[in-house]
């Protein structure tokens, strides 16, 4: 469990030039605590600070888009030596998907998707990372199913790598997240 419910540990504030307020709020919605992180005038996030798998893993966070106009939830996570950000919101507020592949972004690439957001809905946001592709769903249905032979996978330019090793993000968006979980996997055999 990489979110106690009670506090920020193991967590800290990514650091981005326009970070705002980050606070664990307890009773949030249905008696469940919650990480609030404001909206700003761009970037605000965590990241986490303890050891992150690499490869054959499974995160789940569970996210709810307070206010704002863009991307309510960025998970930005580990593939091996690289690293991606799975965006849900962006680009105004409909776009899904990674960024960045073979140097395109979340908006430009084969993972291009988008979807109706709602206010003070919680989505369930899981992605699967094995050697062989990156998968994405949100709730139940799966928006990213990436194999990666071939494919140059990276952060997009900028600040984003303060969510390095693993991280949450907002852009001028503020957002509520709670019951983030980690968990190896064992792939599938071919």
């Amino acid at each position: 469990m990489m979110f106690d419910g009670k506090s920020l540990d193991g967590w800290k504030k990514s650091g981005f030039s326009t970070e705002g307020n980050v606070e664990v709020k307890k009773d949030f919605k249905e008696g469940k605590s919650a990480i609030l992180i404001d909206n700003t005038d761009g970037l605000n996030g965590i990241t986490w600070t303890r050891e992150m798998p690499k490869m054959n893993y499974e995160v789940v966070v569970e996210a709810m888009k307070i206010n704002g106009s863009d991307f309510f939830c960025a998970v930005t996570f580990p593939v091996g030596e690289s690293a991606v950000t799975f965006l849900v919101g962006g680009w105004g507020g409909g776009v899904v998907g990674i960024s960045s592949i073979d140097g395109q972004d979340a908006s430009e690439n084969e993972t291009t998707k988008t979807m109706g957001i709602k206010n003070d809905k919680w989505y369930r946001v899981r992605v699967r990372v094995t050697p062989a592709k990156v998968e994405a769903w949100i709730d139940d249905e799966k928006y990213v199913d990436l194999k990666t032979e071939g494919h140059k996978l990276a952060l997009r330019h900028g600040e984003i790598d303060e969510s390095l090793p693993f991280g949450i993000a907002t852009y001028q968006t503020s957002s509520a997240f709670r019951a983030v979980r980690v968990k190896k996997i064992v792939p599938e055999k071919k």
